[in-house]
């Protein structure tokens, strides 16, 4: 395309043959014009800087921070921050969290999880062996209430035992 392009040929007419934009077209010739054949090559899509980004002197102040008293959490920091650097703009406690958990430095709890334990369940092999009661959904009535059908069944048989209508499915 660019040497093409240096021969002489028209920019309109280039850009057809190679299915690409004008504006693509001049983009590259501007870039080998700036920096000859090294302009052709790939360059990174990362950006130069971060616009959110925390800058380094207030990340490493928030460590020595953090390493100077280890028992102190992200709020606390933060407020020593401010105390100590009242001109310097105060990151949010979620930022200051980030940057210790980035640095290693968040212990994590481990949650105790009360797991349920039901019943083990059982199979009925006979007519009234086992009976299951369930609600089968909810639906609204003609004058706008919810009706909660709530059904019981013979596991062995199928047989329904009973439908009632209920207007909630609270245990009373």
């Amino acid at each position: 395309f660019i040497a093409r392009l240096l021969d002489g040929e028209k920019m309109a007419v280039l850009c057809r043959e190679f299915d690409i934009s004008r504006k693509t077209g001049y983009k590259i010739l501007t870039r080998y014009n700036d920096s000859g054949l090294e302009g052709l090559t790939d360059r990174s899509r990362r950006p130069y800087r971060h616009a959110n980004q925390l800058p380094f002197q207030l990340e490493k102040l928030i460590v020595r921070l953090k390493q100077d008293k280890p028992t102190w959490g992200a709020p606390k920091i933060r407020e020593r921050l401010a105390r100590l650097y009242p001109d310097v703009h105060r990151p949010a406690i979620s930022t200051v969290h980030a940057v210790l958990d980035r640095h290693g430095m968040v212990e994590r709890r481990k949650r105790r999880r009360n797991r349920a334990t039901g019943t083990p369940l059982s199979n009925g092999y006979r007519p009234n062996d086992l009976w299951c009661a369930d609600y089968k959904g909810e639906f609204m009535l003609a004058d706008r209430r919810y009706c909660y059908p709530l059904t019981i069944t013979d596991f062995a048989s199928r047989y329904l035992i009973a439908c009632e209508a209920l207007s909630t499915t609270k245990e009373a």
